[in-house]
């Protein structure tokens, strides 16, 4: 992915390859349809977050979700490193918490996450990811970890 600020280190992806993952990561910013393009329909995401549906179409509510929690998000793409099939991501997400999201309320809180994550790709379609993201960290950013003794005793 590509803007005015940011010009990710590519080295072995294909274009067809790097045009999958972008349109992946810019679902979450500019709309979950855009997986449509990204990755095929029964799409293997590992881990599953909670209440995720399998497939593509089980993840569109929870970009949904998460705009709502995120309106200002931006993945920013650092490094890609592929070969036949397979994509490599270095990554961050960036935003600001304005919404609930799984059941932490909004704190205004700006964030900065990296994420890893790993694909299989085929025919332009991702067909598997692994991820790896800092959720301890992003809770600590917002102001919801660590939790105080009066909201442990709730």
């Amino acid at each position: 992915m590509t803007d005015q600020i940011n010009t990710p280190a590519i080295t072995g992806v294909s274009d067809p390859d790097r045009k999958a993952i972008e349109a992946l990561y810019r679902a979450f910013s500019e709309g979950a349809d855009l997986l449509d393009e990204a990755v095929c329909s029964d799409w293997q995401d590992i881990p599953l977050a909670p209440g995720q549906e399998p497939g593509r179409d089980g993840m569109k509510p929870l970009i949904r979700a998460f705009q709502a929690a995120f309106p200002d998000v931006k993945i920013i793409v650092h490094e890609m490193i592929g070969g036949p099939g397979r994509v490599a991501v270095r990554a961050e997400i960036t935003g600001t918490h304005s919404g609930e999201w799984f059941g932490i309320t909004p704190t205004g809180s700006a964030f900065r996450m990296p994420i890893h994550e790993f694909h299989y790709v085929e025919n332009g379609k991702v067909t598997h990811t692994w991820h790896l993201e800092d959720w301890l960290g992003w809770l600590y950013q917002v102001g919801a970890w660590p939790i105080t003794d009066q909201e442990a005793s709730q």
